[in-house]
């Protein structure tokens, strides 16, 4: 009976880091919103909002974000430059 000790299989786990760290390196780190500013076309809590001002904090610190479509998302992956 052979012993196979270096099959490729056994360097599949190898990958997930390597996945993370290109991650890591296009898109950034993920940063949480904090804080917003928005308008509403009303006093009702159901309407419609358009979001003005998006901060976001995160391992790199705290971005504030101006959208041009008036919506933030919950989570963004940012850089050190922003």
């Amino acid at each position: 009976m052979k012993v196979r000790f270096m099959r490729p299989i056994y360097f599949l786990w190898v990958v997930v880091p390597v996945v993370g760290f290109i991650i890591y390196m296009v898109w950034g780190l993920p940063h949480v919103i904090w804080s917003y500013d928005f308008r509403a076309a009303s006093y009702d809590p159901l309407a419609e909002r358009y979001y003005e001002r998006c901060t976001y904090v995160g391992p790199y610190g705290t971005f504030t974000i101006y959208p041009t479509n008036g919506k933030c998302r919950w989570i963004r992956f940012l850089t050190r430059s922003g």
